[in-house]
């Protein structure tokens, strides 16, 4: 695959199947950050932001964020993936 194509979507969602087995076979979607001879690097998963500058004001942040440990251990996560290894490249048509 050349990787002309892929440049073109660098910043925005795509799926990418591999010629790996098992679960990394049904493909991983993501924002496309960054294309090198090598591998590319898709974000799966945005982390949460950073914490409220003024503490724990309900003027700011009107959540309750103390209950939701999904929120609270958000870290993200990223997919580098090689090259070699990709076999298919899936985008949206606009």
């Amino acid at each position: 695959m050349p990787l002309d194509e892929l440049y073109r979507y660098i910043g925005q969602t795509v799926t990418i199947f591999t010629t790996s087995g098992g679960a990394s076979g049904c493909g991983f979607t993501g924002v496309l950050l960054f294309v090198g001879p090598s591998f590319v690097t898709l974000v799966n998963r945005i982390g949460t932001p950073p914490a409220n500058p003024l503490g724990e004001s309900t003027v700011c942040d009107r959540r309750d964020l103390r209950n939701s440990a999904e929120y609270m251990y958000t870290v993200g996560s990223v997919c580098d993936i090689p090259v070699e290894k990709i076999a298919s490249f899936c985008h949206n048509a606009i």
